[in-house]
């Protein structure tokens, strides 16, 4: 008793037969995952092994990437996106945006950033939820209430040529045109769905959910369609089991890329790899907690001096400054407005968010676990009249940038459009 444990050293035997595992482990979770074996040329920077991470970087900045998403973009519009993405998200190499556009170099630097990636986030869990096979009927619910400023309003600017109104009234009919036609294609799947749910009642083996969804239901018509249903579940299962795996063997990888960021050429900002490894006790995070408290002091006092530099040179600039920092002041005092409700409401910032099964109940039956309508149906009017007051502001400040354009020009008339 008493007697501390060893860490347990990782034979590099055993680690030499483990990378490969744990790459193609890594690779089977992700989208166009390459293979160990292009991992290890990206390792010593050859050229054949750039071209499969930049379209595996493609796939995994992209919103939601479809199938086959980098299939309808060239090579060169896969590299401008990916530097975009990474320059937004903040990773810190330049040598990345150095790379040429052709995609054919950076097959290191790729690793680097792949890393990188999988350090900051559980990307193979939310790849995993992103493109996860639905069987039931869900919509993605929150119900947090959305900070509704648009932010600061820029100061005014004058247009380089001449601005056609009628373009831009036409343009608003367009956009008026396609907004009913969404709502009533919504309202004609609502109805739809909800005639499934009726005329399935009682079908379902679990009592909880009581009739099928369409994708139950169409299975009963396309047996063909639950064949290939059951292909898609097994190749989802085999990509969760690739998961695991890869939690098991994530060491050995981490050890792996200490190598590879070894062999790089140094560079004034090296990406810090902070892999979700536990450690043996909380003890070794003092250091750590004293020094982020150093850092935030002393970001607080450049932030106090920059605020200060900031409002002398913006103070005598005339009203329209003014104007700017009054409705700055205002957006950010409804914006914590808005969080103080959301923690009255709830206790915490924590809110459901993601997809919710639609499990039609009778109007009688007992209170189950999860949302019902009537709270739905409340947490989106608390976001349209936090909308409408944002729309009511905007309109103010377009009304006054009419006004200032009229005075400008004594000779010109304007008519007020027809209420709509």
């Amino acid at each position: 008793m008493g007697r501390r444990r060893r860490r347990r050293r990782v034979d590099p035997a055993d680690a030499a037969r483990a990378l490969p595992e744990a790459i193609a482990a890594l690779s089977q979770t992700l989208p166009a995952g390459p293979s160990p074996e292009t991992f290890r040329r990206a390792k010593f920077d050859r050229p054949e092994a750039a071209p499969a991470f930049w379209r595996l970087l493609f796939c995994v900045l992209s919103p939601q990437p479809p199938n086959g998403a980098s299939a309808s973009f060239s090579p060169e519009a896969q590299v401008r996106s990916v530097k975009l993405a990474l320059r937004t998200q903040g990773y810190p190499r330049r040598a990345l945006a150095q790379l040429p556009d052709d995609g054919s170099q950076g097959g290191r630097e790729l690793l680097l950033a792949l890393a990188w990636l999988l350090a900051r986030e559980p990307l193979p869990e939310r790849l995993l939820a992103q493109n996860r096979v639905q069987l039931g009927d869900e919509m993605h619910v929150c119900e947090c209430e959305a900070l509704a400023s648009p932010g600061p309003p820029a100061p005014s600017v004058e247009a380089d040529g001449c601005v056609d109104i009628r373009h831009l009234q036409w343009l608003m009919g367009k956009l008026r045109f396609r907004w009913r036609n969404l709502m009533a294609s919504q309202q004609e799947q609502c109805a739809l769905l909800g005639k499934i749910h009726s005329y399935t009642r009682g079908c379902h083996s679990d009592r909880s959910l009581g009739h099928l969804s369409v994708t139950e239901t169409e299975l009963l018509r396309d047996p063909e369609g639950g064949r290939q249903l059951l292909r898609r579940l097994q190749r989802e299962n085999a990509r969760l089991q690739a998961a695991l795996e890869w939690r098991r063997r994530e060491l050995v990888f981490w050890q792996w890329m200490d190598t590879v960021l070894d062999a790089c050429p140094p560079e004034a900002s090296q990406p810090t790899f902070l892999p979700r490894i536990p450690t043996p006790g909380a003890g070794a995070l003092e250091p750590l907690v004293r020094e982020l408290q150093a850092l935030q002091g002393e970001l607080r006092e450049a932030v106090e001096a920059r605020r200060e530099a900031w409002e002398a040179g913006v103070g005598g600039r005339g009203p329209e400054w003014s104007a700017v920092r009054t409705a700055l002041r205002e957006a950010v005092g409804q914006d914590l407005a808005a969080l103080r409700r959301a923690c009255e409401r709830s206790g915490s910032l924590a809110q459901p968010h993601g997809p919710r099964r639609l499990v039609r109940t009778e109007a009688g039956a007992p209170r189950g676990p999860g949302l019902r309508a009537p709270e739905v149906i409340e947490a989106l009017r608390s976001r349209e009249a936090h909308l409408e007051v944002v729309l009511r502001r905007l309109q103010g400040q377009c009304r006054q940038e009419l006004a200032r354009l009229v005075g400008a020009l004594p000779g010109l008339v304007w008519i007020l459009p027809p209420g709509r």
